[in-house]
């Protein structure tokens, strides 16, 4: 075959060591992403018969060993993404008690990512109209969404779907040319019942799926003032749903009512994340700014599937930039977007045992990375990724990238409030008011003295009422979380 060829395992996206299970599942990917029944645009068809017969090959034994020896020597691929990972210590210590690494994973796009055309977007808005947003919020609301509705790229997909206690299609996917004429089906939209969240997500899905495709970026947007009960347990499994279809999943909560723990693990499971709204005049400015960087998407997502070392366990991992937001620790982990303009930063926190530093050198994580990038016509191969650090009986002098420094002195603050809340929970009144008020103290050497008077009104709450205001509670975990993107 011709060198400038594709070769068969570009067009399906693995290396050229890839296991047959890993074959099978790209080719599953692949084939969905193509079908002829799902894309009807010019030059798809024939990329389905390809990926076809890619699969055809590298999943028969003898063929794929007979391919292989007509392949030319394999060259360095030019990818979209480029990576470095950067760690707060040279060496691990060989000592009697447990030890803590941390590790920044920086992922950002390359000279090559400029080549690659913007996706247009799939997206579909997820609107809780329960009795809770009647008034400015419902007024609100509805302008920004109007506001999103005009903004739109004749090449967009739009949706709107209501929720309260049942969904209704608003605005059902599909181009939007007519705009004007929607707009009265936003503003008739009127509050009433109850927050079910999951009629709304389950809705909004069955939108962006229809017309959901790998060119695309598939995507949904979920705003709510309230609690749901009893249907968590199924968002959350419909969010996982959602991860392996490609599509993600952000949300806004308005006011203090809404459960921001709930939003949180709701977002992450797709590499999205939640973001509070105060005051109802400042929804407008959020939905934009959020349509906005969806337009400057490179990858929607990072997958890392990895696999870990017993003894070696992360125990915290956590997005500092591009939207920052904490992440789950098993895998597969869904890392987030990269921007045209912005890396994406992950930060790991790693407890290693004693046991381990008898050996020369500890991997902490073993496992490959996929980035999802829509403006590709076929995926990209795993990029394989390790986490480990050499052992020595002395600690290294070498100071930390000053990468590292930065997200960890700016992550210090998210987890002092992150530790009061966990004493909160456990009764230590006295220890969380006390970790406020540090809080209080290192906001205020930054210059943060809004942020900062809240936090010590929060630790005077614990002390006289045994808990937090609602309201409290949110601006400081979104605000200690913002300045970490700053």
């Amino acid at each position: 075959m011709m060198a400038k060829e594709q070769s068969y395992y570009a067009i399906l996206g693995v290396s050229r060591n890839a296991t047959q299970e890993e074959i099978k599942r790209a080719y599953l990917e692949a084939a969905q992403r193509f079908h002829p029944d799902k894309n009807k645009f010019a030059g798809e068809t024939e990329i389905f018969l390809e990926v076809q017969r890619a699969y055809e090959t590298l999943s028969n034994p003898s063929r794929r060993a007979q391919y292989d020896a007509l392949l030319p020597p394999e060259e360095k691929q030019q990818l979209p993404v480029e990576w470095e990972v950067h760690y707060s210590r040279p060496n691990l210590v060989r000592l009697n008690e447990p030890q803590m690494v941390y590790i920044l994973l920086e992922i950002f796009p390359s000279k090559q990512s400029g080549e690659i055309p913007i996706p247009p977007l799939n997206v579909c808005l997820a609107l809780d109209c329960s009795t809770s947003m009647a008034g400015d919020k419902m007024d609100m609301l509805k302008a920004a969404a109007i506001n999103v509705l005009h903004d739109l790229r004749p090449q967009d997909v739009f949706s709107v779907v209501s929720f309260s206690d049942r969904a209704q299609v608003i605005i059902p996917a599909s181009y939007r040319p007519e705009k004007h004429r929607l707009e009265s089906q936003i503003r008739m939209l009127q509050p009433r019942g109850a927050t079910e969240i999951f009629q709304g997500l389950e809705a909004s899905f069955r939108e962006v799926r229809s017309s959901a495709d790998g060119t695309r970026i598939n995507h949904i947007i979920l705003i709510t003032d309230g609690h749901t009960y009893g249907d968590e347990s199924a968002c959350l499994e419909l969010a996982e749903e959602a991860a392996q279809k490609g599509i993600g999943i952000s949300a806004m909560g308005i006011g203090k009512e809404w459960n921001d723990v709930f939003l949180d693990t709701l977002c992450s499971r797709t590499g999205g994340s939640s973001k509070y709204i105060a005051k109802p005049e400042d929804i407008r400015a959020f939905l934009l700014n959020e349509f906005e960087t969806l337009s400057r998407v490179i990858a929607s997502d990072v997958v890392l599937e990895f696999s870990g070392t017993p003894g070696a366990e992360m125990a915290f991992a956590f997005r500092t930039q591009p939207e920052a937001g904490p992440l789950p620790t098993e895998s597969p982990l869904h890392l987030g977007a990269v921007l045209q303009d912005m890396p994406l930063n992950v930060l790991f926190e790693y407890r290693i045992e004693p046991s381990l530093t008898n050996q020369d050198a500890v991997t902490l994580l073993q496992g490959s990375m996929k980035p999802v990038i829509a403006g590709l016509r076929t995926p990209i191969p795993p990029i394989r990724l390790e986490f480990s650090r050499p052992v020595s009986a002395q600690a290294g002098t070498e100071p930390p990238h000053p990468a590292i420094i930065h997200s960890l002195g700016r992550l210090t603050l998210y987890r002092i409030q992150d530790k009061a809340r966990v004493e909160l929970n456990a009764g230590q009144y006295e220890l969380a008011a006390q970790h406020l008020k540090q809080l209080a103290t290192n906001l205020l050497a930054q210059g943060e003295r809004g942020l900062a008077r809240t936090a010590l009104i929060e630790a005077e709450n614990i002390l006289q009422m045994g808990g937090l205001s609602e309201e409290g509670s949110k601006a400081i975990k979104y605000g200690t979380r913002s300045l970490l993107m700053k």
